[in-house]
């Protein structure tokens, strides 16, 4: 793939939805994504930023989970392989910061296997324990999804720029 001039993230449209299924759904078989049915993004479109090439294709997605008023979660990250390691997936972490900032939220927390890239962007490791509403959530899940490969939890305080210990 060229090079990707003047990318950017930008909120998701109706069109983008079954291409949003589709890119998240892709990485579930491998347990990097859950399943996101095209009813559940539509739900939740308001929530999902995406970046597209220059030609309007789909590139990556990323969505914001609210869990409380003070704590919410950034889930979906995907990018299409062939445009893997170009920045797409720092856009999108940075638009969904962006996001939760604007919606009031002091703090966002991650659950992934890209530690290099969540640390590299000023999160700090954490535990899933900290956060009992996701544990909740896994609760109502396949188990195998706590025991595909090793995710690790990150989290950042939003409202001062710090990360959280």
């Amino acid at each position: 793939m060229p090079d990707l001039p003047r990318v950017r993230a930008e909120p998701a449209l109706e069109s983008d939805i079954p291409a949003i299924s589709a890119l998240n759904n892709a990485f579930a078989p491998q347990g990097l994504t859950l399943m996101r049915s095209p009813e559940f993004v539509e739900t939740h479109l308001q929530d999902y930023r995406v970046v597209r090439s220059p030609d309007g294709a789909l590139l990556g997605c990323a969505a914001l989970d609210e869990y409380s008023p003070s704590l919410a979660e950034l889930v979906s990250l995907a990018v299409v392989p062939e445009a893997q390691g170009r920045g797409i997936g720092k856009l999108l972490i940075e638009a969904i910061e962006d996001l939760a900032q604007k919606r009031g939220y002091p703090e966002l927390f991650a659950v992934s296997f890209s530690d290099r890239l969540f640390l590299g962007m000023g999160y700090s490791a954490s535990s899933v324990v900290q956060y009992p509403e996701k544990e909740a959530r896994y609760a109502l899940i396949d188990r195998s999804e706590l025991t595909i490969g090793r995710k690790y939890c990150f989290t950042k305080l939003l409202d001062r720029g710090i990360t959280a210990a």
